[in-house]
């Protein structure tokens, strides 16, 4: 039928950092970053050194001398069904692993890493050749909202690709009642303006965002938004893309007396979302970080008053 994907490689890469999505452990990445994995592009070479030794444009383990493997959790962008992945060794020839496999997990909420158990085989253990965009098709019909790349026993992978059909959660707010608003006050801008957290679109780095300095005492950060027209928030979008290791521990959000979000854990370099409900409209919003740390975007979805 005209319009139906072809190969597994003409639907949509769901692990795509253009959809929120991000590496978020890897056990080991002494030679090159996890983060590389889902970069978009293809992986570039490079003739540089650094400390470390050859800068690889991908995700390298060191050499390992005992037994095990070494593995990598993507989240989802979207949560979806997997038809295949691409394990792409670009570059990668004398140090590439010789064997992969992956697994696949729907988990709530916004657990740990390390929290997630339940682990289902979505790709058993294949080989690998070097310096090559290794494609292999999936046969499962689970949805996940996680993926886990294991590589045996160690070595390195340029690019990180899961094709498949999004299964996204049910939306509601349809209504960004922040964009356009203003920030009324905010306790701490060392870093980067608050300002930033209402831009339109995604993040582009973490210059791109909110980020306070470091705190030595027993407080918190927070800033102070008013929405561009009051409404009933149905649904909370804090985003901690591309803050890492300075992304809050816990956030809340409050509307005077009213709380919409209790103090919630939030995850390093995640596109969280709450669902919430104002018993009536609001015109401003509070959200306190704890300790301190980066946000990226905050999103208030709901009706408009009226």
């Amino acid at each position: 039928m005209t319009g139906e994907p072809t190969t597994f490689t003409d639907l949509p890469d769901l692990a795509s950092r253009a959809l929120g999505g991000g590496v978020v452990f890897a056990n080991d990445e002494l030679f090159a970053e996890k983060e590389n994995l889902i970069k978009p592009g293809p992986a570039e070479a490079t003739d540089a050194f650094g400390h470390k030794g050859k800068v690889y444009d991908g995700w390298e383990t060191r050499r390992r001398r005992e037994p095990g493997n070494d593995w990598a959790v993507v989240r989802l962008g979207v949560p979806g069904v997997v038809r295949g992945v691409v394990i792409d060794t670009a570059y990668f020839t004398g140090n590439y692993p010789p064997h992969a496999s992956v697994e696949g997990a729907a988990a709530s909420g916004y657990p740990a890493p390390l929290e997630i158990t339940d682990w289902v085989p979505l790709l058993g253990r294949v080989p690998l050749l070097g310096d090559t965009p290794n494609l292999f098709e999936v046969a499962s019909d689970e949805r996940v909202t996680h993926v886990r790349l294991s590589i045996y026993p160690d070595g390195g992978v340029a690019r990180f690709r899961v094709h498949g059909e999004p299964r996204p959660e049910p939306q509601v707010g349809s209504v960004d009642l922040a964009s356009g608003g203003t920030i009324i006050d905010c306790s701490n801008r060392f870093y980067s303006a608050p300002e930033n957290l209402l831009q339109p679109g995604p993040p582009t780095h973490m210059g791109d965002g909110w980020e306070n300095a470091r705190r030595r005492d027993d407080g918190n950060d927070y800033v102070v938004v008013g929405l561009a027209t009051p409404g009933r928030v149905q649904r909370v979008e804090i985003d901690t893309t591309y803050f890492v290791g300075n992304a809050p521990g816990w956030a809340s959000l409050t509307s005077g007396p009213l709380a919409l979000l209790p103090r919630t854990r939030l995850q390093p370099d995640t596109r969280h979302e709450f669902l919430v409900s104002s018993p009536e409209p609001v015109s401003q919003v509070r959200l306190d970080v704890f300790p301190d740390g980066g946000v990226a975007r905050l999103r208030i979805w709901g009706e408009l008053d009226g």
